[in-house]
């Protein structure tokens, strides 16, 4: 089995976007025990199908992640891909000027933190330029959400993203088909392990925060882990959108 782990805030808020941080030490413990390989975002497609692999994900870009989660996986040596926002850096997750209910609305990283952990070894991709929901925008403003986060990652970092992350999980047909024109392979948030032959532009993820209770992400893998996972998923799809 091969998955996409995906984390956005490490805080102990309860939210939907958190995971405390006792969840992500327990998390790690499991990790480092070597039953289950970690594995670079870009190379799990390429990993055989019938092994246990995951690749680490965090979304938006919080202060609390290079307070908290940086410093612990980077001790293991765990490559990591964070996806900001980068007409956000440095301000806050109040997305279009309104916080969301039940999310705090945090600090996130500036560029001078995103530099530094660039250079430790954090690989940093784009979450478009202002997390805006990308099927709602006409053509002209979705090539300036992709091209213009490309160009400020540029300018600021030095290195061309090759992976996107779609904020909300917002994608259809024509936005994927821009995407997949601009990077290597980009992230939904839908709730599944990897396919056999996985489309690199519609990359599912399992969401850290569905694998809070003890043993839950442990058992990675399993028969139990197996239909957890399809009665999440079943769950969310049952959602009003």
């Amino acid at each position: 089995m091969r998955a996409i782990l995906t984390y956005h805030s490490i805080d102990p808020s309860g939210s939907p976007v958190s995971v405390d941080e006792l969840v992500l030490r327990r998390h790690i413990a499991f990790l480092r025990s070597g039953r289950v390989a970690v594995v670079r975002l870009e190379e799990l497609a390429e990993v055989p199908a019938h092994r246990d692999a995951v690749a680490i994900t965090f979304d938006d870009g919080f202060v609390n992640f290079e307070q908290v989660a940086w410093p612990l996986l980077r001790f293991q040596d765990f490559p990591v891909t964070l996806f900001v926002a980068t007409q956000r850096v440095g301000m806050d997750n109040a997305w279009g000027g309104s916080p969301a209910p039940k999310i705090p609305t945090l600090p996130l990283l500036g560029w001078d933190a995103l530099r530094r952990m660039q250079r430790q070894g954090l690989t940093i991709g784009s979450h478009s330029r202002t997390h805006a929901k990308l099927t709602s925008l006409d053509d002209a403003r979705l090539a300036d959400e992709l091209d213009g986060s490309i160009a400020d990652l540029e300018r600021e970092l030095g290195t061309r993203p090759t992976s996107f992350c779609y904020p909300y999980g917002d994608v259809d047909a024509r936005v994927a088909r821009a995407v997949a024109s601009r990077f290597d392979r980009a992230c939904t948030t839908e709730l599944a392990v990897l396919p056999g032959s996985p489309q690199p532009q519609l990359l599912p993820r399992l969401d850290a925060y569905y694998y809070r209770a003890p043993g839950r992400l442990e058992s990675f893998g399993s028969r139990g882990f197996r239909a957890h996972l399809w009665l999440r998923a079943s769950l969310r799809r049952l959602r009003p959108s």
